[in-house]
């Protein structure tokens, strides 16, 4: 039975850069370009999902485990800030009554 790195280092590595360059991009063309919060937050977490698996991809084609700890941390830091996010959002709403970021100028001082 062949092991998970074994696997993945039968696709090429470079497979593995563009698949994360391009889910990256589309993450923060969806952070420039939309105005709902959610959608923001979503596009955030793909473009950490990009760079994890870019991660998981080098650390199993050098044989070191660092890369899939350091994986590990960024999913924790990851849902702690989308928790955090969330309460913020939830606040937002029940105060403005909506999700768009240009209504959330009236929050100025």
């Amino acid at each position: 039975m062949n092991s998970i790195n074994e696997i993945i280092r039968t696709i090429p590595l470079n497979y593995y850069i563009f698949l994360s360059a391009v889910l990256f991009c589309i993450g923060v063309m969806g952070v420039l370009l939309r105005r709902n919060i959610i959608i923001i937050f979503m596009c955030v977490e793909l473009m950490l999902n990009a760079v994890n698996l870019l991660f998981t991809a080098f650390s199993a084609y050098s044989s070191d485990p660092a890369g899939q700890v350091f994986v590990f941390f960024v999913m924790v830091v990851a849902a702690a800030e989308i928790a955090v996010g969330l309460a913020i959002l939830v606040m937002i709403y029940r105060n403005l009554k909506t999700i768009d970021i240009d209504q959330l100028s009236r929050l100025k001082w």
